[in-house]
């Protein structure tokens, strides 16, 4: 009997944060699992992903990005280019007239076995959907986060609570306590107004509920209590196949003279016998100058070691002030893109001053680096909160009103930064990061849970499509908030 070959869908959102981990997916099901891959992106976003696929089989499909979008820059096609945080509703909403071109592309493709998409790109549930294809969904957030972003929701512990800094218990995990902070604003509006950003959420939601699955770039010994709770109480079903990073290949030692400047620049400290900060905030998150001052008066007094990458609308902060030329013997600013990865698992970087996004936080993990948190945004401090009071393999500066979207001051940034560093507290961090980080490794290799879960899906995908052509046909996914999510098969 003739076996259906794989082939897979891969449609990352424009922005590096959510693309870089569907790319790692990507190699997973290349190179450990058989499948064919068909990767979609923009015509602006292509050069960045073939070359990062450069070495696999990889098919990349390049559409045109609207064009002559009010209010949105001419030739922007990815998020971390916008020149304000402002702009991303827009950004997103032009998305949505990539969907013709989408579809052609994809009836002109062999048979696909399934779809993966960000949750960012709704609309591909109705390509999906078109065509008969499952749509799996790829948010990069972990079940801690999503679990608890559900009970508030559900339970409407927002809209219940007074304060924005009132630290309330959440129902089905009473032992953590969260703020109407640890949220975005439209999360806990009263009003219930409908906005763009309320509109993308729920079509988001909406999308995601009808969806087959789940992609999660997790690992369950890492979150088995989050994990376990969603799939007995929410739907769709979620997928533990991470963490996708250590999907790529090793790091081959380069030449001096071929290696970036803060390689360079690292590899002097390792060979000083330096331990060295590495600080990076993303791409998203907006730093204001009084922040941003904080930040070096910060550094610069605490006299570790730091290799800081900063966005280049941020680098302009301050310029002409002689940091730099003050800490240029123990400290390095960056104003380009860099391999995180690459950075992380140098020798010589013993910390790592994180906004805390999901794959920072993985990344760190997996190179065994301890994480001081500074959340500015979407995920970020649910995330923040699991690094100290779950995992607990870092710390959390401290701001100068104990909000956790508070004002940080360098007196507490350069406490925060030298208790990571040199303190006991970073010492425990270090350590027990140390065994969550070999826990991963172990995760992924041939036989862990994630390289299993991965095979298991593949596998269920392939018989469901079987059965709905005997006529078996299942509608999707209902999510019921609070009880039991479950398939909702068609009537007869």
């Amino acid at each position: 009997m003739a076996i259906d070959p794989i082939h897979v869908v891969l449609f990352p959102f424009m922005s590096k944060g959510h693309t870089i981990p569907i790319l790692s997916l990507s190699r997973l099901l290349l190179l450990r699992h058989g499948s064919s891959v068909t990767i979609f992106t923009t015509t602006a976003n292509r050069p960045f992903i073939a070359a990062s696929l450069s070495d696999t089989a990889a098919s990349i499909i390049a559409l045109p990005f609207p064009d002559n979008i009010p209010g949105l820059p001419s030739g922007v096609e990815s998020t971390d280019k916008l020149p304000s945080i402002s702009l991303f509703s827009t950004f997103t909403a032009a998305t949505n007239l990539i969907k013709p071109h989408f579809e052609k592309a994809l009836q002109a493709l062999p048979k696909v076995t399934f779809i993966v998409s960000d949750g960012f790109l709704p609309w591909t549930l109705q390509s999906a959907s078109k065509f008969r294809i499952p749509r799996l969904v790829f948010y990069g957030m972990s079940n801690h986060a999503m679990s608890l972003c559900h009970d508030v929701i559900a339970n409407r512990l927002l809209l219940e609570t007074e304060s924005d800094d009132e630290p309330f218990s959440v129902t089905n995990f009473p032992w953590i306590k969260l703020t109407k902070n640890d949220f975005e604003p439209v999360m806990s509006d009263r009003n219930q107004q409908e906005t763009p950003e309320s509109d993308f959420l729920m079509e988001q939601f909406l999308a995601t509920s009808r969806s087959y699955g789940l992609i999660v770039n997790s690992f369950y010994n890492l979150e088995p209590l989050y994990l376990d709770h969603w799939n007995r109480n929410c739907a769709p079903k979620a997928w533990c196949v991470g963490p996708l990073c250590l999907a790529e290949p090793p790091r081959v030692e380069l030449e001096p003279h071929r290696k970036p400047p803060w390689v360079r620049w690292l590899d002097q400290k390792r060979a000083q016998g330096c331990s060295v900060l590495y600080i990076a905030f993303g791409s998203q998150a907006e730093i204001s100058p009084e922040q941003f001052s904080e930040i070096k008066i910060g550094l610069e007094k605490s006299e570790v070691n730091f290799l800081w990458v900063v966005r280049r609308n941020e680098s302009e902060l301050g310029v002409g002030d002689g940091f730099e030329e003050r800490v240029k013997e123990r400290g390095m600013v960056v104003r380009e893109w860099v391999n995180q990865r690459e950075i992380l698992e140098h020798e010589s970087v013993q910390g790592f001053l994180s906004h805390c996004g999901w794959n920072s936080v993985l990344e760190s993990i997996c190179a065994k680096v301890p994480i001081l948190g500074w959340p500015m945004m979407a995920d970020q401090h649910l995330n923040a909160r699991m690094v100290v009071e779950e995992m607990k393999v870092g710390l959390r500066v401290e701001t100068w009103n104990g909000s956790v979207r508070g004002f940080v001051k360098w007196e507490g940034l350069k406490k925060t930064v030298e208790e990571l560093m040199v303190g006991e507290m970073g010492k425990e961090a270090r350590k027990k990061v140390k065994e969550v980080g070999g826990a991963a490794v172990k995760a992924v290799e041939e036989g862990g849970s994630s390289w299993r879960t991965l095979h298991e899906l593949i596998d269920e995908v392939k018989t469901s499509r079987k059965k709905k052509k005997k006529g078996e046909e299942e509608e999707g996914w209902v999510c019921r908030s609070g009880g039991g999510g479950r398939r909702r098969k068609k009537e007869k």
